[in-house]
């Protein structure tokens, strides 16, 4: 940008910024002590090809006797953010004292000042803009620069001569391109150089890094020889390769040429076809086409185009600026040209849009000046097109072949997962055949498992591959809670489900399984009610412990009668630990394995069934995610409804202690508790189930779960979640506060009346069918066989009445009970296996042990 102009042009996301002073316009306000900084900014419209405003904004400055200036303007990468902003470096000089300050511009048109300073001269020679915002300028010979960071005036520790580029190199940040004079050896001899050798290598180039301090060598730029002729620069690309930096930069000389250079070597050259050239800027077309817009001091400007080699595209005359950007929205960059027009005030009146491809948009004037493009430079469209589809073609191969071995790498770690799960299974693994992995054999051999072989895999008690849906980890309070969910076809054919987490990591001086209470919770079609089942207290004449939500499921066997206690299909299994203890080791990994026992129900055989572990994955913890809130549950209010998710709220009901009331009151009705809940207690009710509510109210009460279900106006059923038996205790005693007189209280200890009643009719109806099994069992064996009833399948058809009205009626029901008689006896003597027995009258234990729990809690409740 050159210095003077009384307007300032910039590029910004498709835009053009046109920054001028100017003093306000109201009569009021026409102070000479005011001037305003205004900036418009203008967007290309493609129907109507010209450039029109969106917005304004303007920055009022004190201008008492101070003559302030534009300097020059950037995009330039703010530090605190990363965004990149324009940047406006302003002058303000008042007698003696020269005041210089740079002000950000955002996207509202707000001007924020960045940082001033001052200096006792003006700065004229290589002002360059970069990062932070930070300012660089050479002045008699020495470099300075200033930053944001900062706001003290540095200088880098050399002299040079000229500054030809200043911008991001990879790894080394902001780097500085300069010129200095060479400093020969001491041990060499002056006069032994010859006239052309001393004009070689009197100057070299030289790099510096800001942020690092740091000095690189000039020879990965260009070689030293160029020193002498390049006047500016601009680098394409910059990487690193085996510790090495790579380089591409096109540079402009005195000698009105154009240099390509690559890893500091010359690669191609161009004729300029003006005088003086002051600044080179490249843009990447539509057809993928660099190009380099080159600037003259005289106001002509040319652009050189660079395929097998550089040639001078197009050239124009009477250019006030060249701006590159994507003005039109396309997706690449076009160059913009400001032709300078004395007729027009208008500062975007004149100008032209072009890629020298289809792009091409001006304005109604008539360039006389322009010179059309190098012969052979337009190439044929369809050579385009199809080129374009080599291109496309190569691209889509590609994509398939990297598609082809993500799912290699997919099919790998699936089949990895079989594996270790047959492996914590104790079953053999077996690798599937060269046929279905799309391989080809090099061998002559058919592959036939043996017989042995699939007997094997068929008879061994196999594992869906998708039985979990979701495994998560919630942190509540000083409790760790690690949940599985279950698919519904893989829950109901288990029994005694549990989990356990085992750490990963080898600590040989402690246990690596971590102590943990397991808990299945369950959750009904409606989310209308929760019935958590955790270790149930047992009569102390009894030791056996036995899970009836699990190891005996009513439901299965019993649909219709069990119609109100059906629940969903996704079990949600969940192991509580202690936190605290975790986290001393900073970060751990644990592994979560499920225990359970394979339900056996084939043909109605009393076998006994399998326990099988299986692997349901692995949870990380770290302090620093805990410090973060990462798996910590968050309860919001949303309207009147609490925004948890199920993970949350099943986490909350594991972690918490279960309370359940039975509140009657003979005088008055119960309406107060709900008013007490959503008033006193601030509770809101979930979304997704919303019979359960959650306490918000402030103190040691937050995040205890009520359940409140009314049986009829005078009596209801009062669940608590808490987390101690104090939370327990103030919630209490703030309920008595508001219950009518006469009221009672009694807890539950073993849960519904209701639901145990219909508990214990299932459950005595499957130990009388499980009796009547086992009394009518058949066991077959080699020429014996054991009955009972009626053999030949005769019955009595005729009444007994008239069976007793005869005495032939009489004889033969004397005869058929003597016979019956000695079937009874003959059967009671047969002997029955010792092994089917012991699992028969395992069997019929379970089922009256069963009963007889739910007696006891009934009789408890």
């Amino acid at each position: 940008m050159l210095l003077g102009e009384q307007d300032q042009f910039l590029s910004y996301n498709g835009e053009v910024l046109v920054f001028q002073l100017s003093k306000p316009k109201h009569a009021e306000e026409a102070d000479e002590k005011t001037m305003n900084l205004c900036v418009r900014r203008m967007a290309f419209n493609r129907d109507t090809k010209l450039f029109v405003q969106k917005s304004s904004g303007a920055f009022s400055m004190g201008a008492s006797h101070s003559k302030i200036e534009i300097i020059c303007c950037s995009c330039t990468t703010d530090s605190r953010t990363g965004i990149i902003l324009p940047c406006i470096l302003m002058k303000k000089k008042k007698r003696n004292s020269i005041k210089y300050f740079l002000l950000l511009l955002h996207s509202s048109n707000q001007f924020e000042p960045s940082f001033y300073f001052k200096l006792d001269y003006e700065l004229k020679e290589d002002i360059r803009l970069f990062a932070g915002p930070s300012l660089l300028w050479r002045h008699a010979n020495k470099l300075f620069y200033v930053s944001s960071n900062t706001c003290v005036v540095q200088s880098v520790p050399v002299h040079l001569s000229c500054v030809v580029w200043t911008g991001e190199i990879v790894d080394e940040g902001t780097v500085v391109l300069g010129i200095r004079t060479v400093c020969l050896p001491e041990t060499e001899d002056p006069d032994g150089f010859s006239v052309s050798d001393r004009a070689i290598w009197g100057s070299e180039f030289f790099g510096y890094a800001i942020q690092s301090h740091k000095f690189l060598s000039g020879t990965c730029f260009m070689p030293h020889a160029y020193s002498r002729v390049v006047s500016s620069a601009h680098v394409c690309r910059s990487e690193r390769l085996r510790k090495q930096l790579r380089i591409s930069l096109v540079a402009i000389t005195h000698k009105n040429q154009l240099v390509w250079f690559q890893n500091g070597a010359p690669k191609g050259v161009c004729e300029l076809p003006y005088e003086k050239p002051c600044s080179v800027t490249p843009a990447l077309t539509s057809s993928r086409d660099l190009l380099f817009a080159v600037s003259f001091a005289s106001g002509n400007s040319c652009v050189v185009q660079r395929r097998d080699s550089l040639q001078v595209a197009s050239k124009w005359q009477k250019v006030k600026c060249v701006l590159v950007d994507d003005f039109i929205g396309s997706g690449s960059e076009q160059l913009l040209l400001l032709f300078k027009d004395d007729s027009n005030t208008d500062a975007l009146s004149t100008f032209k849009i072009t890629d020298l491809g289809q792009v091409n948009y001006a304005s109604g004037i008539n360039y006389k000046h322009d010179v059309p493009a190098a012969e052979g430079l337009q190439e044929n469209g369809l050579l385009t097109v199809r080129a374009l589809e080599t291109r496309l073609q190569a691209g889509w191969t590609s994509v398939q072949e990297l598609q082809k071995h993500l799912g290699l790498q997919k099919r790998v770690i699936l089949e990895s997962c079989r594996a270790l799960i047959d492996l914590v299974e104790e079953r053999t693994h077996i690798l599937p055949n060269s046929k279905e992995e799309g391989l080809v054999s090099l061998w002559d051999d058919v592959e036939n498992p043996p017989d042995s072989l699939s007997k094997e895999t068929s008879s061994a008690s196999e594992v869906p591959e998708h039985f979990t849906e979701e495994l998560w980890q919630r942190v509540v309070g000083d409790s760790l809670v690690v949940g599985v969910k279950l698919t519904e076809s893989f829950y109901l054919s288990l029994s005694d489900v549990s989990l356990s987490l085992v750490m990963d990591q080898d600590f040989s001086s402690i246990s690596p399984i971590i102590k943990c209470q397991s808990k299945i919770i369950k959750l009904n079609k409606a989310f209308s009610a929760l019935a958590v089942s955790s270790s149930q207290i047992e009569p102390p004449p009894k030791k056996m412990k036995l899970d009836l939500h699990s190891k005996n499921d009513l439901k299965k066997e019993f649909p219709k009668r069990s119609s109100r206690i059906q629940l969903d299909g996704a079990k949600t299994v969940t192991a509580v630990t202690s936190l605290s203890p975790l986290l001393a080791f900073h970060r751990v990994c644990c592994v979560v394995l499920l225990h359970a026992r394979k339900q056996n129900h084939q043909n109605d055989s009393l076998q006994q069934s399998k326990k099988i572990t299986v692997l349901c994955g692995k949870i990380l913890l770290s302090l620093e995610d805990i410090s973060n809130g990462r798996y910590s549950i968050k309860m919001l209010r949303d309207n009147s409804y609490c925004t948890g998710s199920m993970e949350d709220i099943l986490a909350v009901l594991a972690a918490s202690v279960r309370f359940s009331f039975q509140i009657v009151s003979c005088d008055c009705t119960l309406t107060p508790v709900s008013s007490w809940l959503l008033g006193e207690m601030e509770c809101t009710p979930f979304k997704e189930c919303q019979d359960n509510i959650f306490c918000h109210k402030a103190g040691n009460v937050h995040g205890t779960i009520f359940n409140w279900a009314l049986k009829n106006p005078f009596e209801g059923v009062l669940t608590i979640y808490c987390r101690n038996l104090t939370v327990l205790f103030q919630c209490l005693h703030s309920l008595t506060r508001i219950l009518p007189p006469g009221f009672s209280v009694k807890l539950l200890r073993s849960g519904s009346k209701t639901l145990l009643t219909e508990q214990l009719a299932l459950a005595l109806e499957k130990e009388m069918l499980t009796l009547k099994k086992s009394l009518f069992l058949k066991e077959t064996k080699a020429g014996n066989s054991l009955t009972w009833g009626n053999e030949s399948g005769k019955k009595i058809n005729a009444p007994l009445a008239s069976l007793l009205d005869t005495e032939e009626g009489v004889q033969q029901f004397r005869k058929k009970l003597q016979k019956e008689r000695e079937e009874s006896v003959q059967s009671m003597n047969q002997t029955l296996n010792g092994a089917l027995y012991q699992k028969t009258a395992l069997k019929i234990a379970e089922a009256q042990l069963s009963s007889d729990m739910i007696v006891w809690r009934l009789a408890k409740s």
